[in-house]
């Protein structure tokens, strides 16, 4: 990136800022989102009657046979139902919580059959409510809903039944929400992740017992849902379906892969005392980079400048702490800790002065030094490692450098259980966490010719769809090779562009976060003269610690891995200017500081906004603009808290809108007439994950809740502002245009729990839009009363 003035000034924070009022949100106009099928009312009606009773007489039958040494919990069997891609939305009428033996929906997954995409849904049906849907199917066949004030009628449950193709009964592999060319053969063994309804998982566990299942230790617990690592055939797994009601889901367990790049390095160990004599180590109040991976070697000079004995853990503690793999990991924690503490060694090596550690380095080692973690939970195994460092050092600051990932999901950007757990993790019960996580490499051979098109179709990785982590891919700036050896290689990426093996969410459901937040420096590849395929030179990489210091002390590495290590780096430097600043506010002013590079803005014109922003993230932070403002440069940092929602009998109602009426310079702003400016808003905040493969519509969000920003505009008077947004404030003005001007606009920014946006236009309109509104919509918390949710923080910059 090109240098930038000297930041000399400091930010201006507004803590506390901002008048809380009550919110209500206008009422939304039109109607459905999608039309129903056209149906032939009596033939539809006796189709599915048909399929139902097939369905209920086949469930009732399974009741019959119930083994009394597996049979728990609420008597009754599972149902599939097949709907037509358009009627995602109609998913959550299937369910039924009233009563005491309530319907739940479970799971749904796509179906791709050869004429059109449909997608399956499973319900769990009590034996007392078997008749439940064959009523539904009678009432659409014989009797007609009320007229409503237009005086249109048509059948009674329309809306259910006209969604539904068709139903039957379901079995284990209706509840299997993985890729289903994965699904496992007959009789073949493997681990499961079991996703289990509220309040069953002793059911679950007392049949695994009595079929003699291996089960882990680790459980994973969400608000609706308990996650167990199961070992088992799909056709004893269907067992404890069939005789329980415990089953919401199942996954595959996913190992942690050890594809991680080890590179030669030809530094002369001189140059590495040299340094160690140089560094000044942190403060003991330091903030720390803490380092789940393979371990770290505390004898490299340069590590043990900035770790001290009792920071160095493993999550096994029967395993070495020291980063002693032989397998395709080793080495890979000792990297990430060079470039967590120093970033690229090369600048620091060069230059004579002394080199200040502004943070510590924590390291908690989370891979075997032989094979692979015996299948388990890697979210228990995440938390268990940021709980060792923290029990250590309980008050100290930190951000969580995770640079391990895991193939995804077929259903790309779903949560995960593990990047459910980060967001878990994140959004903390007593304390909130920074988890910045690599957004995974291609494995595979990459050509010049599939780039950056290759790039676009490799979605990123688990765990980095997690909403409240700082999910990093890797662009470069490195395009000069020296070495004679390669003087023929061409760089593969040009400078400023993506790094050739970084992965994108370009693939991903729309309605999913746009990943990866922001991009780090991961180096670039060469093109082989031979080959025609990108390879490693070590001209391109980045330089750093090596795990065998007495055999040379540095090394090559790159990669979205390297440019996690910086990121964490960064953050950490933010927290040691600013220890007090919240987890969600250090993630925002990095997203804050980003800028696409020019050869990313090239791409505007080539490829469409929401895959520019799914490629590259909002582009490249830069440490001095997160930390410091210009005369003409000024950034504003509001941390607050806002109760979204309040529970009022068996309702949940929106409670809070934050206005802020923000310190503004008005009349300089006024005196530059015409003159083009920008602002800037990032809204930064972390939800409360609840996970299931249970459909798209509001009742069954996986986010407790989401928050909205809206600017004020130039022509626009506070009072008139306030109304638009919320309907307490009065009656919203009839005249709603659309505000010119933004680069990402409100239907694309409001992804995830991330939102920014950048704002062009003259300088004599900016002095007018000096208020904000940051406001709650929708969530499990509010559709879901029984938690009884509901009070998040949230830091805007």
């Amino acid at each position: 990136m090109a240098e930038e003035p000297l930041r000399s000034l400091p930010h201006i924070y507004l803590a506390g800022h901002g008048q809380a009022q009550s919110y209500t949100a206008h009422q939304a106009g039109g109607g459905a989102s999608g039309e129903l099928p056209a149906r032939d009312r009596i033939a539809h009606a006796d189709q599915l009657t048909e399929a139902l009773a097939d369905a209920v007489r086949a469930g009732e039958s399974l009741l019959a046979q119930r083994d009394s040494r597996l049979a728990g919990g609420t008597p009754g069997f599972y149902l599939e139902f097949e709907l037509p891609e358009s009627q995602a939305g109609s998913v959550e009428k299937l369910e039924n919580q009233q009563g005491r033996f309530p319907i739940e929906l479970l799971s749904v997954r796509p179906l791709i059959g050869e004429q059109e995409t449909k997608i399956a849904a499973t319900v769990f049906v009590p034996e007392s409510r078997r008749d439940f849907y064959l009523k539904k199917v009678e009432a659409f066949r014989s009797e007609d809903r009320k007229p409503n004030k237009k005086g249109e009628t048509g059948p009674k449950n329309e809306a259910l039944v006209a969604s539904i193709d068709t139903a039957r009964l379901a079995v284990a592999r209706s509840l299997y929400t993985d890729d289903p060319d994965l699904f496992p053969n007959a009789s073949q063994t493997i681990w499961w992740e079991a996703w289990l309804r509220r309040g069953t998982r002793a059911t679950f566990d007392s049949a695994a017992h009595r079929l003699e299942l291996p089960m882990r230790d680790h459980v994973l617990t969400f608000p609706d849902r308990d996650v167990v690592l199961v070992c088992s055939t799909p056709e004893t797994l269907g067992r404890i379906v069939a005789n329980t009601d415990s089953v919401a889901e199942l996954r595959l367990a996913r190992d942690i892969p050890g594809s991680f790049m080890t590179m030669d390095g030809a530094e002369q160990r001189l140059w590495s005392d040299d340094l160690a004599r140089r560094v000044v180590q942190p403060p003991e109040d330091a903030p720390a980079v803490c380092l789940l991976d393979s371990g770290t070697t505390y004898r490299h000079p340069l590590i043990q400048r900035g770790l001290a004995p009792t920071d160095q853990q493993a999550y096994d503690k029967s395993w070495s702490v020291e980063d002693e793999s032989r397998g395709d990991h080793g080495g890979h924690g000792t990297q990430m800790s060079g470039l967590s503490l120093y970033g690229d060694l090369v600048p620091v090596l060069t230059s004579n002065t002394s080199i200040a550690l502004t943070h510590h380095l924590e390291s908690v080692k989370i891979l075997p030094d032989r094979g692979v973690n015996e299948p388990d939970l890697y979210g228990a195994i995440t938390a268990q490692a940021i709980a060792r460092a923290e029990i250590v050092a309980p008050r100290r600051p930190r951000a969580v450098c995770l640079a391990v990932t895991s193939p995804g999901d077929h259903w790309s950007g779903r949560p995960s259980s593990w990047s459910a757990a980060l967001d878990r993790l994140a959004f903390g019960e007593d304390v909130q966490r920074l988890i910045i996580v690599s957004a995974g490499n291609i494995r595979e051979d990459v050509l010049p010719k599939d780039y950056p098109d290759r790039n676009d179709v490799s979605p990123i990785e688990s765990p980095a769809q997690a909403w409240n982590a700082l999910t990093i891919g890797a662009f470069t700036e490195n395009i000069t090779i020296v070495d004679s050896d390669y003087r023929d290689w061409k760089p593969f990426a040009p400078a400023g562009d993506l790094m050739p093996r970084s992965r994108t969410s370009v693939s991903w459901n729309h309605d999913w976060p746009l990943k990866p937040d922001v991009v780090f420096e991961g180096g670039n590849l060469g093109v082989d003269p031979m080959t025609g395929q990108g390879d490693d030179v070590d001209d391109l990489a980045l330089l750093t610690t090596h795990r065998r210091p007495e055999d040379r002390p540095f090394t090559t590495t790159g990669d979205t891995s390297a440019a996690t290590a910086l990121a964490a780096r960064m953050a950490a430097q933010i927290l040691a200017e600013r220890p007090q600043l919240w987890p969600e506010t250090v993630r925002g002013l990095i997203v804050h500081s980003a800028e696409w590079t020019s050869p990313m803005k090239a791409h505007f014109r080539t490829i469409e906004k929401k895959d520019l922003l799914r490629r590259y993230g909002l582009g490249v932070p830069a440490l001095q603009r997160a930390l410091r403002s210009l005369d003409n440069d000024v950034t504003l940092v509001l941390e607050r808290t806002i109760q979204p929602f309040e529970v009022d009998g068996s309702k949940v109602n929106t409670k809070d809108m934050i206005l802020h009426d923000l310190p503004w310079p008005k009349e300089q702003l006024a005196s530059l007439g015409e003159t083009q400016v920008e602002t800037r808003v990032t809204l930064s905040y972390f939800i409360e994950p609840n996970p299931g493969e249970r459909g798209y519509t509001k009742r069954h969000s996986y986010a407790s809740h989401g928050l909205r920003f809206a600017v004020k505009r130039g022509d626009e008077l506070l009072d008139a502002f306030c109304r638009r947004i919320n309907a307490e404030a009065g009656i919203r003005p009839s005249r709603q245009p659309t505000d010119p001007g933004w680069t990402i606009g409100p239907r694309l920014r409001h992804r995830g729990s991330l939102h920014t946006d950048i704002w062009t236009g003259s300088a004599v309109e900016l002095a007018e839009r000096h208020a904000i509104a940051v406001f709650p919509v929708g969530g499990w918390w509010r559709e879901n009363p029984s938690h009884r949710r509901g009070i998040p923080k949230s830091g805007t910059a």
